[in-house]
């Protein structure tokens, strides 16, 4: 047996300001919606993701997830310099010990969103 892809559901009360937030923040681009469903597929460079208002037979009081959603990125210092004056910062930029040059933000809902790059792929340039 093989799986073929992984892709998170993000659960929302607030779909329309969720699906702008990834849209003209992430800059994430609309695949597919259904706004009387409150239901969206959002893709970028290959990543998806789903917004979803939530399940009726799921509770939801309140963010439950109790990690992160990574995204490795091919510039991270670029995108910390767009996403660090219109984002709330959950811990700046740094270089790890394990090699990785890191930030996370949190999204409008408060999910953590973790963005990090091998320090090994950074240029010297820079």
């Amino acid at each position: 047996m093989k799986f073929n892809s992984f892709f998170p559901v993000i659960w929302t009360r607030n779909f329309e300001e969720t699906v702008g937030f990834y849209i003209h923040i992430l800059k994430f681009s609309l695949a597919n919606a259904n706004s009387e469903t409150q239901w969206a597929f959002l893709e970028k460079d290959g990543v998806r993701i789903m917004i979803t208002k939530p399940n009726e037979h799921e509770k939801f009081d309140k963010i439950a997830f109790s990690g992160s959603f990574y995204f490795n990125v091919n510039d991270v210092n670029d995108l910390w310099q767009d996403l660090k004056t219109i984002t709330k910062i959950c811990y700046k930029i740094e270089t790890f010990e394990w090699g990785m040059r890191e930030f996370a933000i949190y999204d409008n809902n408060g999910y953590i969103l973790q963005f990090g790059q091998p320090v090994t792929e950074i240029s010297k340039e820079k």
